[in-house]
């Protein structure tokens, strides 16, 4: 339950938040009954797909056992992080590009003290959505005929 101590807010303090950035006010500033809060916090969150949840999926739609679908997911990841590992891109039709870009040295700042230190040349891992997942994630019509 979320408790409204402004004597000056109109909102009916039955009907919770009305944005997600409302409750984590709330919530941060201990106005928010735990269980209920965590309850609500929960039910603005993006969902999220686990790899277990795609084993599932995988079980449900293609009939392959639990163990072959756990198995599947684990060796398709393990494909994947190979490659980037070995310095390799990774570029999956219709869905997107991993690739492996390489981060200058730089200085950078200890924000508490100010003083300059070194920040290593490192590669890093990026993503690139495909075209075709783009205009699937934004709606746009006809979008989903193309991964069919």
């Amino acid at each position: 339950m979320i408790v409204h101590d402004d004597p000056s807010d109109d909102r009916d303090p039955e009907a919770g938040p009305d944005a997600p950035g409302e409750l984590l006010h709330a919530r941060a500033n201990g106005l928010v009954d735990s269980k209920e809060g965590a309850a609500l916090l929960a039910s603005f969150e993006t969902p999220t797909l686990t790899k277990a949840e795609l084993a599932e999926l995988l079980f449900e739609r293609l009939g392959l056992n639990k163990r072959e679908s756990k198995d599947m997911v684990e060796a398709f990841f393990e494909l994947i992080h190979g490659r980037l590992v070995s310095g390799q891109d990774v570029k999956l039709s219709g869905f997107g590009n991993f690739q492996i870009r390489r981060k200058a040295p730089r200085p950078g700042r200890n924000p508490r003290t100010g003083e300059t230190i070194p920040i290593k040349a490192r590669d890093v891992v990026t993503f690139h959505a495909s075209p075709k997942l783009k205009a699937l994630v934004q709606g746009e019509a006809g979008a989903d005929e193309q991964f069919e």
